[in-house]
């Protein structure tokens, strides 16, 4: 059998220099060819344009965190990636910063399609030793658990502090990660060879921090089953009489509340509902819990929108019910023959319930019903504006806007990012800022491209509106 293909997390938060050390892994003389997979935090994704240009291949996902939702992703970019693993030594997987390591690390332990051809090697972390420890007084919880899984911990930018505030930091860190190995950097200039093929994530280590680690989290949040004849039903949406959810309350009845870290409210908001049905005839497979690892990877995948007297006309297919101007809501189900059908569903707006009913509208009572609740979230305070402006930026109007910019904003402000165009340079230029620190450096030209100016802020208490037309005034 061949070997399995190691797989090295590459996490830290904002800013700390994740790609700095993704390029310095990407030039190093190793000699391993590499897949790099990026994971963005934002509407638009840019970190392809701050990666050197290597021969490595680079997957990117940009639905945010990777948790329940982009496992979905991730499984399928790794399923094609498999497909032609001997030409792959590594793979390397950069997270977003706002990213938790640990459903990343779950994927490779509790997914027998991926624990087949891949090996999780090692989560290496990067922290901003001028900026972390604000992060750890605020107890972010991003940033303790980037901390807490790490088999590698990298404090870097040590240019910028000094040997006291090193060794306090380090100290301060191994109060929480006893068992990771510490290194100091300056522009993530930590020993690559100490860094890969290090033998194995610490699958006991991260159960001691989380002990329902091993338990999967899915991108919806209930299901339920019945058992139907031929003919024709409706999926009904409704406002619940006492102004809270319905509940089914049967002797089937599961719950598996995993109780992670922070409330995440998955597939759903005041304006819609994500739904699958999925066909559960299979007698060996027909639990709820064994269907909910069949469907997780098409319920991550984008859905199709549908609104109040629409079908749900496929199986296995992703749904996004629009939930507008009504109190109830049908969509229709068609069934040619007798089936086993279970349905899969995201966050209901505050005060609807989901149920099954004829055509006449009486309720059919499912068979078995379970709750997959997650609570996984980003701190509510962190938002990310992308900003996209097709011409050139005037130079000297950019730079003003930008001092000024972080001037009232800079403490607020975790991580920028972009790449533009400025009037009379052929060359675009990447920049990148951490709170008040930051920097620029011209890219490759633009050639026959089209300019197009992409920009993301990532921080608390962003003004979006402000951002994108004061940017918009800066052009030339």
């Amino acid at each position: 059998m061949a070997p399995k293909i190691p797989v090295t997390v590459l996490t830290g938060f904002l800013g700390s220099g994740k790609t700095t050390l993704l390029n310095r892994i990407l030039s190093e003389d190793h000699g391993l060819r590499i897949a790099v997979i990026e994971n963005e935090f934002g509407e638009i994704g840019i970190d392809q344009e701050l990666v050197i240009s290597a021969d490595e291949e680079i997957f990117e996902m940009n639905n945010g965190c990777i948790c329940c939702n982009v496992r979905g992703d991730l499984i399928r970019i790794l399923g094609e990636l498999a497909e032609r693993r001997d030409q792959i030594d590594l793979i390397v997987l950069e997270t977003t910063g706002m990213a938790d390591p640990g459903p990343v690390a779950q994927t490779f332990l509790v997914q027998e399609d991926v624990q087949e051809f891949y090996q999780l090697d090692g989560v290496i972390t990067l922290v901003d030793g001028k900026h972390i420890s604000q992060h750890l007084d605020d107890e972010t919880d991003e940033v303790l658990a980037q901390v807490a899984f790490a088999d590698r911990i990298i404090i870097n930018k040590g240019d910028l502090t000094t040997d006291d505030e090193k060794q306090k930091l380090k100290k301060r860190l191994q109060s929480m990660n006893s068992m990771a190995e510490y290194y100091f950097a300056t522009m993530a200039d930590a020993p690559i060879a100490e860094l890969l093929n290090i033998g194995g994530f610490n699958v006991e280590r991260a159960v001691d921090i989380k002990p329902n680690f091993l338990e999967p989290e899915y991108p919806f949040e209930s299901a339920s089953a019945w058992q139907l004849s031929a003919g024709d039903y409706l999926v009904t949406i409704s406002k619940s009489h006492h102004g809270h959810d319905h509940n089914h309350d049967h002797d089937h009845d599961h719950d598996h509340d995993h109780d992670h870290d922070h409330d995440h409210h998955h597939h759903g908001d005041d304006g819609g509902m994500s739904l699958l049905m999925t066909y559960a005839n299979d007698p060996a497979k027909n639990d709820l819990s064994s269907l909910a690892e069949k469907v997780f990877v098409e319920f991550s995948a984008e859905p199709e929108i549908i609104t109040h007297g629409q079908s749900i006309s496929s199986s296995d297919q992703h749904y996004q019910l629009s939930l507008e101007g009504r109190d109830s809501y049908d969509f229709n189900i068609c069934l040619n023959d007798e089936q086993s059908i279970a349905l899969f569903s995201g966050h209901a707006p505050h005060g609807f319930s989901l149920k099954l009913t004829t055509k006449e509208g009486g309720e059919i009572t499912p068979s078995d019903t379970q709750s997959f609740h997650d609570n996984h979230t980003h701190n509510s305070k962190v938002s990310s504006t992308s900003v996209e402006l097709p011409g050139m930026f005037d130079g000297q109007k950019l730079n003003a806007w930008l001092e000024e910019f972080l001037l009232e904003n800079g403490p607020d402000v975790y991580r920028m990012k972009g790449v533009v165009g400025i009037a009379g340079q052929d060359y675009k230029f990447v920049f990148q800022g951490v709170h008040m620190i930051f920097g620029s450096e011209p890219a490759g030209e633009w050639g026959d491209e089209t300019p197009l100016n992409r920009l993301v802020f990532i921080g608390k208490n962003l003004d979006e509106d402000f951002i994108k037309k004061s940017l918009k005034e800066c052009l030339a």
